[in-house]
């Protein structure tokens, strides 16, 4: 593949991820399959640079809702991976972990399931137990059964998954704000509020520390808080937090600045 090629790929690519991140989908659509024929013509159709090129057009198309467009580059792009590295490498569990969000998003849990599984045996085999991408994988299966109301089959999945990211991230980082977060959703659906309360104080906390007042994920949290709050007629302890993230929102810090 000339270097010429390669400059054009990826310039491409980050146009398109661009107006993806922006909503402009339609104009990020034709830069993708560009990509894609680049690939195609100067690697061949079995190299992972394709592989790459269709789930990235098969993201697009899945976060539009076109999930009959999405469905067939998922799997194109999956058993490219298999033929390039085998069935026990990292890329063919994340490719199998892309198709069951798909499958996930559609409510299709009994075929979503078994790709979950095994894209998490591979992680673990591949990189170990203790590894990030393992946690990623068991909060995918946990967030499945927890969609099914089996909570029972949930709430270790969530706590094996926090329990890495603590290891491998340290207690501070973000993705356990996430992981802790996750674990208190899961309590809450089941009632659990004095469960629930203190894992939502210690994310917040983290992303507060992690990611600043004003980002998105701490407005999240502090919604997250209120709400449980709401739930047990907590009303004068909500109020302040549900004014806190919404005044953390661009939207509402926009119009404080121009008033």
């Amino acid at each position: 593949m000339a270097l010429s090629d390669v400059i054009l790929a990826a310039t491409l690519t980050n146009q398109a991820e661009r107006y993806k991140e922006e909503g402009r989908y339609a104009d990020a659509e034709p830069l993708y399959k560009r990509v894609l024929a680049i690939n195609e013509k100067a690697r061949g159709p079995d190299h992972p640079s394709v592989a790459l090129a269709l789930n990235d057009l098969a993201e697009l198309y899945k976060e539009e809702g076109r999930y009959a467009d999405a469905e067939p580059l998922y799997k194109w792009a999956l058993a490219t991976w298999k033929k390039a590295h085998g069935l026990d490498h990292p890329d063919v569990a994340q490719s199998l972990n892309n198709l069951a969000d798909l499958y996930s998003a559609q409510g299709r849990y009994a075929d979503a399931e078994p790709l979950y599984k095994r894209a998490l045996a591979i992680f673990e085999k591949a990189l170990g137990p203790d590894y990030p991408s393992v946690a990623s994988a068991l909060n995918n299966l946990a967030s499945l059964y927890k969609e099914e109301a089996r909570y029972a089959d949930t709430e270790p999945l969530y706590k094996r998954a926090l329990g890495i990211r603590e290891k491998a991230l340290g207690p501070d980082h973000p993705d356990v704000a996430q992981s802790l977060n996750n674990l208190a959703d899961l309590y809450g659906a089941q009632g659990r509020y004095a469960d629930a309360e203190p894992l939502y104080k210690r994310a917040l906390a983290i992303r507060e520390k992690a990611l600043g007042p004003d980002h998105p994920d701490v407005a999240q949290s502090l919604n997250n808080l209120a709400d449980l709050y709401s739930a047990l007629g907590r009303y004068a302890d909500a109020e302040p937090l549900y004014k806190r993230a919404l005044a953390s929102t661009p939207e509402q810090k926009g119009n404080t600045l121009s008033s």
